[in-house]
């Protein structure tokens, strides 16, 4: 049986990954301090040491590797794999400073045990077994973003961290995909997937909040609508059959692109939503028209694992940051007539989401400079969150002049509202790169 060593502080982390791993297959030997690890590494000589990369790692994957293969005795030193955040800067890092491989700690079980497996092959030359790309039969619900930013996409140095891609977002349950919008982090989705699925057809089902640029601009570069093997079907409201079809071709017409819509050989089709609440599959879906320039909608979906609302582009019609005093806390009791009714209709639609993905493009001061603009403060949006029970906050839309320090900014002193006004929510900025897993605790409540 294959043994990997796995260094984690984080119990639960730690507890999680190493069932998942005898589940497949793998022989765990798991650690949380130096002393621990050496000892371990000493004593079972693993094959592989997966290593956390905010401890002193370096030190201790270095040492525990001597210790599992002394003076080179077995001719094959254990693998030696750095785990961290994602970033690109830190994989860099940590292969310069002699991890022979780097993995994000947000992998979830399934995919883990992929690389792993994968590492393994590579060593003895054998290909690993096929996985089904689908993850059928899986309980859990697995979230990715693949693009976070608002308007326009932002490469560069000041947006490593959470990523410059528009709006994309990946959401997995059993042998389901289904994709929230196509800008521009939809290509390298496209591009996992087709290392995924290799020769194995690729269904899922692509939601269009609305036709804004920055939401769709990803759609001719996505690789999974150039396979005849795939079916591509993308749903929106308001005229989607015609009006979507005519903007998601006319950016792809000469003399914008060389490819037309027409000329993609995947099996792409266009459905026009009438209800707003239908069937994906297993996932039940809702939808609401928001308040954003032309016709938007949110979508939320009903997983196994909880429900996940997305409202990436909607401005807010009352500033409720105003009402939240010197950490009383959310006005939760104030007269429903108070809050205008189009928000009492937003709130009541994302009420108690185990996951709100929502628009908070500007802090409070740039707000005022672009009232109207279709998008809310990050401000008024923690208060929103916090009035409809949300468990976990997702800051999306970054603006295209923010840089990561200052969505770092804006995420702490989100957190702080959070902390004066004694909320449990968990407050993050969204992140490239980042996944969600939500392991199913019931069955997904109807969307009806």
């Amino acid at each position: 049986m294959k043994t990997v060593l796995l260094i984690e502080p984080d119990q639960v982390l730690r507890s999680r990954l190493t069932s998942k791993l005898k589940e497949g297959g793998w022989s765990v030997l798991d650690a949380s301090d130096h002393d621990h690890a050496l000892a371990l590494a000493s004593q079972h000589q693993p094959e592989m040491i997966l290593c956390d990369w905010q401890t002193p790692w370096s030190d201790i994957g270095r040492s525990c590797r001597r210790l599992a293969d002394p003076n080179g005795a077995s001719g094959r030193q254990p693998i030696l794999i750095a785990a961290g955040n994602g970033h690109r800067a830190e994989k860099i890092a940590a292969l310069e400073s002699g991890a022979d491989e780097y993995v994000a700690k947000s992998l979830d079980a399934r995919a883990m045990r992929q690389f792993l497996a994968s590492l393994t092959a590579k060593r003895t030359g054998h290909a690993p077994p096929k996985t089904n790309g689908s993850s059928a039969g899986s309980p859990e619900t697995r979230l990715k973003f693949w693009g976070v930013r608002g308007s326009i996409a932002t490469p560069g140095p000041e947006t490593i961290k959470h990523g410059g891609n528009t709006s994309c977002i990946e959401v997995r349950v059993g042998g389901e995909i289904i994709v929230l919008d196509a800008g521009t982090g939809i290509r390298r989705l496209g591009l996992e997937l087709k290392k995924e699925f290799a020769d194995r057809p690729i269904h899922l089902n692509l939601l269009i909040t609305h036709t804004h640029w920055d939401h769709i601009q990803g759609f001719p570069f996505f690789p999974a609508a150039y396979n005849p093997h795939n079916q591509v079907t993308i749903y929106g409201y308001e005229g989607a059959r015609l009006g979507l079809q005519t903007t998601l071709s006319i950016q792809m017409e000469n003399p914008y692109f060389p490819i037309s819509m027409q000329q993609m050989p995947g099996h792409i089709a266009i459905r026009e939503l009438k209800d707003m609440s239908f069937q994906l599959g297993s996932i039940g879906v809702k939808a609401h028209f928001v308040n954003h320039p032309g016709v938007c909608v949110g979508y939320r979906l009903f997983t196994p694992g909880g429900s996940i609302s997305y409202l990436p582009d909607v401005e807010l019609f009352q500033q409720h940051h105003t009402r939240l005093k010197n950490g009383s806390g959310p006005a939760r009791h104030q007269a429903p007539a108070a809050v205008p009714e189009e928000d009492r209709n937003a709130l009541e639609f994302v009420r108690d989401s185990d996951v709100l993905i929502l628009d908070s493009q500007y802090d409070a001061a740039e707000y005022q400079k672009r009232i109207g603009w279709g998008h809310s403060c990050f401000e008024d949006s923690v208060t929103f969150a916090m009035e409809a029970g949300a468990r976990r906050l997702f800051l999306f839309h970054h603006d295209p002049d923010h840089a990561d320090e200052k969505i770092a900014r804006m995420a702490a002193r989100a957190r702080e509202m959070a902390r004066r006004a004694h909320s449990p929510i968990v407050i993050e900025a969204a992140r490239e790169g980042c996944e969600v897993l939500l392991p199913a605790t019931r069955a997904p409540a109807a969307s009806g």
